[in-house]
């Protein structure tokens, strides 16, 4: 068979040769739009914590585990009223335990958007997920470099541990 595919290479059959190709069309580069999106975590030292997404400028609130396991229980959770202008320091909202009443602060200044309804049905949300579930309230953020201001995750720990 071998000599068979030889003997018709050397006489030029065109039943072998590959089919003539269309010159390659000229490739255009069309660069994709890079986004870069960060996301920032931040504690205050009353133990409040962001989560601040820099491409929608929206600060996720929430109090830490921290402060859920000292708090104990969770039987109530007072909300900011959305569309509400805060400052940062300025109390939001307080939490209720079977051991004690805590207010929250503002870690950031903005505008309520949103406020985590599930809390009045069910305040244990803060016990059970305090940072994802029970996040309290998502802020528009006027001033981002407000940020700046606040904890990183290994300066909280610190303080944590100083507080004992």
């Amino acid at each position: 068979m071998f000599s068979a595919v030889r003997h018709a290479a050397r006489a030029g059959s065109s039943a072998l040769r590959a089919s003539p190709r269309a010159a390659p069309s000229a490739r255009v580069f069309r660069p994709t739009p890079f986004v870069r999106t960060l996301i920032t975590k931040k504690y205050t030292e009353d133990h409040e914590a962001v989560v601040f997404d820099d491409q929608t400028q929206i600060g996720t609130v929430s109090i830490t585990d921290y402060a859920q396991s000292s708090l104990g229980d969770v039987v109530y959770v007072e909300l900011p009223a959305t569309g509400s202008e805060i400052a940062q320091g300025d109390q939001i909202g307080a939490v209720e335990s079977v051991k004690a009443a805590s207010d929250i602060f503002a870690p950031i200044s903005g505008t309520v958007e949103e406020i985590n309804e599930k809390l009045n049905d069910q305040p244990g949300l803060l016990n059970k997920s305090p940072e994802e579930k029970g996040w309290l309230c998502k802020i528009k953020v006027s001033d981002p470099s407000e940020l700046d201001k606040l904890m990183t995750e290994e300066e909280y720990k610190k303080h944590c541990e100083s507080d004992h």
